[in-house]
């Protein structure tokens, strides 16, 4: 069994700005770097075979902190990237209802919004088969993921046996800088906590 250590990462300039980021590559506000910090220490005494991240910015500095003091190179994916929103990249609730309100109204209802982009499903799919792949390199190891709030939820919903769309609606936001575990047997993947 590997025991998948999953963090998002620290609060970025546009999480505080409330601003739909998906694959934009945006910096650590002062906050997610003193959470970043607090996630290392959080972690301290857990072991850590291997640390992984999103390829994006907000993650990579945030699994950074945890893996630096430890030795341990963060090895940065693309599949471990958030959803990507298309042309909602950047833009509030406000201002995605405001431009594309047909589509907002069915996000809020639990559907697709953007048009563009990428669906929540083929995000779950990528994400997915990502931390597979990284269980199967470190079997019987503990290996921390930092990745976004979409890609955390969506391997909460698999580990549950839900559909990650119905999952997204159900579920609140996850924090940033939250630690959560899931396990992967046998290709299979389980909660944790």
């Amino acid at each position: 069994m590997t025991t998948v250590y999953l963090a998002r990462h620290g609060q970025s300039d546009w999480n505080a700005a409330g601003r739909w980021q998906g694959h934009a590559d945006r910096p650590l506000t002062a906050l997610g770097l003193r959470q970043a910090a607090d996630l290392a220490e959080e972690l301290a005494a857990v072991r850590l075979d291997a640390v992984y991240s999103s390829d994006l910015r907000r993650a990579r500095e945030t699994a950074e902190a945890v893996a630096g003091p430890r030795g341990l190179e963060v090895r940065a994916l693309a599949d471990l990237r958030e959803v990507d929103v298309g042309s909602w990249s950047g833009l509030t609730r406000a201002e995605a209802n405001e431009r594309f309100p047909d589509e907002f109204r069915r996000w809020t209802e639990g559907a697709h919004g953007w048009e563009d982009g990428e669906t929540y499903e083929h995000m779950a799919e990528r994400v997915v088969a990502a931390v597979l792949r990284i269980a199967a390199g470190h079997a019987g190891e503990a290996v921390l993921v930092v990745s976004h709030g979409g890609p955390i939820r969506a391997l909460h919903a698999v580990a549950l046996g839900l559909d990650v769309s119905e999952h997204r609606r159900l579920q609140p936001v996850e924090p940033n800088a939250r630690v959560s575990r899931i396990a992967v047997e046998s290709g299979q993947i389980a909660k944790l906590d």
